[in-house]
């Protein structure tokens, strides 16, 4: 298969994570029977009813329960393992505690498709303005404004005018004065020059095709001294051209993915400084292969992939990562 062009990729990720915003919408009657999805940043997968056993795959793992609402096990798309039991099928339930997701509704929680909880080390504090990078259903947003209070305010920027939709009435549902959310891509950001305290991302950078464009556009709109807390996707070494050139691997937040050392490269070239790792986890390649979406690639390259193969390739090749990093004053 031919590369991608950034154009191919972005009608991808916004036809997926369309997907994402129409099936959350579903949640709203607050009953898991029904249809029901399963966290991925890839995509959620339905089950036909919470009565059923469910096996959801994630791009980084599988989520699997017994029952949709009983206890579960899940792995979050790019990050640790975490065990929870819960009453509802709830895809955010690995990566944020019970009290960030308390009162939260289901439109918000069901359209959560991170890989992290950049809000709990963004260092948030009373009156700042607060910028989120592909907010989606705008989980972080909510969590953000909680931090920054009534004096402050969260801005959600997303390229997917589903998501965009979804957001809008999840605020208007909660009453909520101090959040907002704009329809625009990370490379063009629809926001002023020097005006936000802080940025936060959920493993959406490694979705744009030329990550350069991203950085420069966060130094532009942050404030002197402004702060940046990302958890995304890396690698170390190459990636097999498999996953490379795939674009549901692009959507699924594998094919974008920029070596650790290049993406932190970009962010200090772009002018941002004190950039700093402060959490790291591998990806269970075991459980990756497990994933529906990684089996579809092998069964499309059989019979010259193997699992084997593959999983050797990508055997501490992918992690997720918490970075941090400053404007300077």
């Amino acid at each position: 298969m031919a590369t991608e062009s950034a154009q191919e990729i972005k009608d991808r990720v916004r036809q997926v994570y369309g997907r994402v915003a129409r099936r959350a919408e579903e949640a709203q009657s607050g009953s898991c029977c029904g249809s029901v999805q399963a966290s991925s940043c890839c995509e959620p997968a339905q089950a036909p009813s919470c009565c059923e056993s469910v096996q959801a795959s994630s791009c980084c793992a599988p989520v699997q329960a017994s029952s949709c609402c009983g206890p579960a096990e899940r792995v979050s798309c790019c990050g640790p393992q975490a065990k929870a039991e819960v009453a509802e099928c709830e895809p955010a339930a690995g990566l944020y505690s019970a009290e960030e997701l308390n009162d939260l509704p289901d439109s918000v929680t069901q359209a959560s498709a991170g890989c992290g909880n950049p809000t709990a080390i963004a260092d948030l504090r009373p009156g700042d303005v607060v910028l989120d990078l592909g907010s989606g259903g705008g989980i972080d947003c909510f969590l953000a404004a909680r931090k920054v209070g009534p004096t402050g305010h969260v801005i959600g920027v997303d390229m997917t005018p589903e998501m965009v939709s979804l957001a809008r009435r999840n605020v208007a549902k909660m009453g909520l004065a101090n959040v907002e959310f704009r329809l625009g891509e990370m490379e063009h950001m629809p926001i002023a020059d020097r005006s936000v305290n802080a940025i936060i991302s959920n493993c959406v950078i490694n979705l744009a095709a030329d990550k350069d464009p991203v950085f420069a556009e966060a130094y532009r709109v942050l404030k002197p001294g402004g702060r940046m807390s990302v958890s995304d996707i890396v690698t170390y070494g190459e990636l097999p051209d498999l996953l490379r050139r795939n674009l549901e691997a692009w959507a699924g937040c594998l094919s974008g993915a920029l070596d650790e050392d290049a993406y932190l490269g970009k962010m200090r070239a772009a002018g941002l400084s004190d950039v700093t790792v402060t959490q790291r986890t591998y990806v269970d390649v075991a459980s990756l292969l497990e994933a529906e979406d990684v089996q579809a690639l092998l069964a499309q390259a059989a019979p010259t992939v193997s699992a084997d193969w593959l999983r050797q390739q990508l055997d501490h090749k992918i992690a997720s990562v918490t970075v941090t990093a400053h404007k300077p004053i």
